[in-house]
Formats: structure tokens, C-alpha cells, sequence
């Protein structure tokens, strides 16, 4: 799905000259149909502007992640949260690349696509609502909070996750918030390098000086339950669930530089700057206003300048 494109070893190329070249051009219609291109890029675009990191990673990555997001029907959406084009320092090769990463409501809508699912669910458990959890049976007893601002003001103490087939079969999970920390700083360089838990619990505090807020950029610390939750459903599913094949190509995928020959590059996870999936997380900029600010000035009703050079040429 990646471009063969040497010039862009050779010096930076605009993304606007980028994609407004004739053999990127017909690779991106042979994956998302000249119909639907107009769309495609404009999440590029969007994407791009809204993280401004972003342009300064290689064309063919960003592309080539973009691309594996639309074969697998997945939005680029920050406000959705389905798959995030983040960058990192690939410190081999001397530049920035774009790394696909599927964020947990995208697992969800695979999952629900593969039509197996007849129920899944993710959820947060806050203080004081687990009663019991049986793992040898499976059966968990909670009583949640009614007020949904008290609630999501509680702290986290754990997270549970589950999903029942068409067919009856049901499996549950729980891990505590602690068993998710262990995970974290062993997963994630940037989450331990960086104090872990003990760092989690002065940021939920409030008690990180401003001055050193730039160490604590990983997501791990920008949305630890976010990033739990999606552990718990690759947990719960690669296990025990049926994956359809895009989801197979989804969680193999996951975490990687799509190259150019379609291939996956797994790198250092202490080498990410997953703020940048953070941001875009918590960015609450409405859709309209995103794409808007992405595009500039419109020729014709919904095309950018972009688009029009794109598509007229």
C-alpha cells in the first residue's frame, strides 16, 4: 500500500507536491476508488495540520499509514479514536516516520464488523464498585456509581473487559490498575523511564512542576486509562476472540512504520513521541473547524486547494 517515490530520499518534498504527483495519485485511487479520494485526502491534510510533528516525518510513511487505515474502513478522525498516525525518530535511518497506531475504539469497530461479536465491552472500574471477581469462573460483581460526574471524577482501580459470540460463548477479564502499571513500564520505555507509576501518581495530583511537563509526553501518562483499555481488548481478543483478517492485519500492524513495499517495521517503543497520539486524543476541535483550518481557502464547495490540484491534474 506504501508509494515507491525516490525523490523523496533524495530532499523533503511538500506534501502538497507529494500527493499531487501522478503515481501517487493512482495509488491512492487504486486503494480508496477516485470517488472516495477527495475524502482520503483531506484526512491527510487534517491530520497533518492538527499535528504539526507529523510534517516533519517522510511522505511515503505518512501516506503509507493513512493508506492501511482506509483499507481497513478505519477514520483518521482524532475525534473518533480509531487509528493515529504518530511520529518517532527512527534514529537508523537519520528521520522522522509516521508509525499506524490503532487506538481501542478502532479494535472495537473491527471486532463489531466481523459480525461474531454479539456483545463487547471496556470499561474502567473506579473505586469502591468492584465487589468480586471470580477469574476461575469469570463472574464479576460491581456496583458503579450512578452519578456519571461523580464517577468519572473517581479514581481508577482497575479495568474489565469482555465479549460474548453470537453462539453464546463469553469470556471476561479483569486487571487492576496496579497488574496495568507493571504493564506500562514494561511495554513502554518512555512510561519508565520517566518515574512510572510513581510519576502517574504526582501528574494525577497535580504536583509536576509545569516547567517539567515535557518528560511526561508519553500517552501512558497523557491517558493511561485510554491506552489500558485498548490493552485490555488486545489482550481479551488476540487470546480467546475470532479475529476477522482485518483485524489480524490490524493488530499485526499495530505499532509499526508501514515501508514501502507494504512490510511492517516494529522500532523501539522508547524511540515514539506518543504525545503526539495524546494530543490528538484530547484535541477537541470540531470536525468541520479541523478540516477548515487544514485545506485554507476552498475553490469549489468541500475541495481545498489541495484537493482541486489533486483531482483536476
Amino acid at each position: 500500500m506504501a508509494v515507491n517515490n525516490s525523490l523523496a530520499k533524495k530532499q523533503k518534498m511538500g506534501l502538497t507536491a507529494y500527493l499531487t504527483q501522478d503515481a501517487v495519485k493512482n495509488q491512492i485511487n487504486s486503494v480508496v476508488g477516485g470517488k472516495n479520494g477527495t475524502r482520503f485526502v483531506s484526512s491527510i491534510i487534517s491530520a497533518v495540520q492538527t499535528t504539526p510533528t507529523l510534517q516533519e516525518c517522510t511522505n511515503p510513511s505518512i501516506l503509507s499509514a493513512a493508506l492501511l487505515g482506509e483499507a481497513l474502513n478505519l477514520s483518521p478522525s482524532p475525534q473518533l479514536g480509531q487509528f493515529y498516525m504518530v511520529p518517532f525518530d527512527n534514529r537508523k535511518k537519520g528521520c522522522k516516520e509516521a508509525q499506524f497506531q490503532l487506538g481501542y475504539k478502532g479494535y472495537i469497530q473491527l471486532a463489531i464488523r466481523s459480525g461474531y461479536y454479539k456483545k463487547l465491552n471496556v470499561l474502567a472500574i473506579k473505586e469502591g464498585e468492584l465487589v468480586h471477581y471470580d477469574p476461575l469462573e469469570e463472574v464479576v460483581e460491581v456496583n458503579l456509581i450512578e452519578d456519571d460526574i461523580l464517577r468519572e471524577e473517581a479514581p481508577t482501580m482497575g479495568y474489565y473487559a469482555m465479549f460474548e459470540y453470537e453462539n453464546g460463548f463469553r469470556k471476561t477479564m479483569y486487571w487492576s490498575k496496579k497488574k496495568m502499571l507493571a504493564h506500562a513500564e514494561k511495554y513502554s520505555f518512555a512510561f519508565y523511564k520517566n518515574g512510572g507509576a510513581k510519576s502517574l501518581e504526582l501528574l494525577e495530583q497535580g504536583k509536576i512542576p509545569e516547567k517539567e511537563m515535557w518528560k511526561y509526553s508519553s500517552f501512558w501518562f497523557k491517558d493511561f486509562d485510554g491506552m489500558a483499555l485498548k490493552t485490555m481488548l488486545r489482550q481479551l481478543i488476540s487470546k480467546w476472540g475470532i479475529m476477522s483478517i482485518d483485524l489480524q492485519k490490524a493488530i499485526d500492524k499495530d505499532m509499526a512504520v508501514i515501508q514501502e513495499d507494504g512490510s511492517a517495521e516494529y522500532v523501539d517503543n522508547g524511540d515514539l513521541e506518543e504525545n503526539v497520539v495524546a494530543d490528538q486524543e484530547l484535541k477537541e476541535v470540531a470536525p468541520e473547524e479541523n478540516d477548515s483550518a487544514a485545506a485554507g481557502t476552498s475553490k469549489q464547495e468541500g475541495t481545498s486547494d489541495i484537493e482541486s490540484e489533486f483531482f483536476n491534474n
